[in-house]
């Protein structure tokens, strides 16, 4: 079961975040968020093209490789390359869509097992026996900050420049995404979010506005997120 919502937020003219969800009977399971940046309508065309890209190459290779876990987080690092290419070579076509790129977060889910592929600041949460935890790490000047420890976990919520990437796609030739396998065990909650919601929404509201009610839970979530001042485009895939 999967409930996916975006929303344009409060002051953002256009939404620039993307998401696909394959079909409930497809295998494997695929889940995308992309959050794009860039002027005119770049982070628009970016974020697009990243999730499509992705998809088409996920889904045209998969039946060509082994099942095992380390050519399955292969295959996901290749697409995330193939679509870095794609969105790179785009933005040297067109002035107006020069330096667009976006995050992307990758999700596969095969065989009670979740393979993630993750660039940039959008995020994975695993819910599981009540305990909410962060599956990636934000590619960001913020996050180096704290593990540098020149700034506290609480002083990066409000740094001026928390939303500077150390790592998006389509900016530069290569990127290389991280990678892992996680086991999707029965009453396993997954969360994909972009930074519209948690730069709004504290982790443990989000986790009690999951676990109060699920099927309500992304309109409640985007909600918070307007509700706090909705500042940026936000979108949830909540995945159980």
């Amino acid at each position: 079961m999967v409930f996916a919502k975006t929303d344009i937020g409060k002051v953002r003219e256009q939404n620039q975040d993307y998401y696909y969800i394959s079909e409930e009977t497809s295998e494997p399971k695929i889940y995308i968020l992309a959050d794009g940046m860039g002027g005119y309508k770049g982070g628009e065309i970016a974020s697009k093209l990243a999730t499509e890209s992705v998809k088409n190459y996920i889904e045209s290779n998969f039946c060509n490789i082994t099942k095992e876990k380390e050519e399955i987080l292969k295959l996901i690092a290749s697409a995330v390359e193939y679509a870095n290419m794609v969105v790179y070579e785009k933005s040297k076509e067109n002035a107006e869509l020069e330096g667009m790129g976006t995050t992307l977060e990758v999700c596969l889910i095969y065989n009670n097992k979740a393979y993630i592929g993750h660039i940039g600041d959008s995020r994975i949460y695993r819910i599981r026996k009540d305990v909410i935890r962060k599956l990636t790490k934000d590619h960001s000047y913020v996050q180096q900050l704290v593990e540098d420890k020149r700034i506290t976990r609480e002083e990066a919520k409000t740094h001026p420049k928390k939303n500077m990437l150390t790592k998006a796609l389509g900016c530069t030739p290569y990127v290389e995404p991280d990678l892992r396998a996680r086991n999707f065990e029965k009453g396993d909650i997954f969360i994909m979010c972009s930074d519209g919601l948690t730069n709004m929404v504290e982790e443990k509201q989000i986790y009690e506005l999951i676990k109060q009610d699920i099927n309500k839970a992304t309109d409640n979530l985007i909600n918070a997120a307007n509700d706090a001042g909705g500042y940026d485009n936000i979108t949830v895939i909540i995945i159980v």
